[in-house]
């Protein structure tokens, strides 16, 4: 991506970063240089045009991968390690807990979990999954 700010100037090699990428998606995205320095803040997303906000978005996809869990079919244990069958809005996969620290609560009900290969995975609200996928969670936190 390339920026040009209000003086002029061109960033070449530019990359959105969201603050608060899980909590509250709108507020604050930065615009950060190959060094990670900010070159630009936007406040809040609603206010960026439509068209530059299509750029943003497409690559904010592109770097942000995080499945979030649907539903948890089976546990191996109920102790850890454990492996855990999931549903995701990706479709189905199996992750590997290393323990029960690698389940977050983030803010209210969201949770996030990481498997033993770093990815993460988010729970939007534990309290919208479905009964089984609740009993199983519940073993862990």
């Amino acid at each position: 991506m390339v920026f040009e700010d209000a003086q002029g100037n061109i960033h070449v090699g530019v990359h959105p970063v969201r603050a608060f990428p899980i909590t509250a998606l709108n507020d604050g995205i930065g615009i950060m240089n190959q060094s990670g320095k900010e070159v630009f803040w936007y406040p809040d997303a609603s206010n960026i045009p439509a068209a530059e906000m299509k750029l943003i978005q497409e690559e904010l996809e592109a770097r942000e991968f995080m499945p979030v869990i649907e539903k948890i079919t089976k546990v191996s244990t109920f102790a850890t390690p454990s492996i855990w069958d999931i549903e995701t809005d990706r479709g189905p996969t199996r992750i590997r807990l290393k323990g029960e620290e690698d389940i977050r609560r983030i803010a209210g009900n969201t949770l996030l979990i990481a498997d033993s290969n770093g990815l993460q995975f988010l729970i939007k609200d534990a309290t919208q999954l479905d009964k089984v996928s609740k009993k199983l969670l519940d073993r862990f936190r």
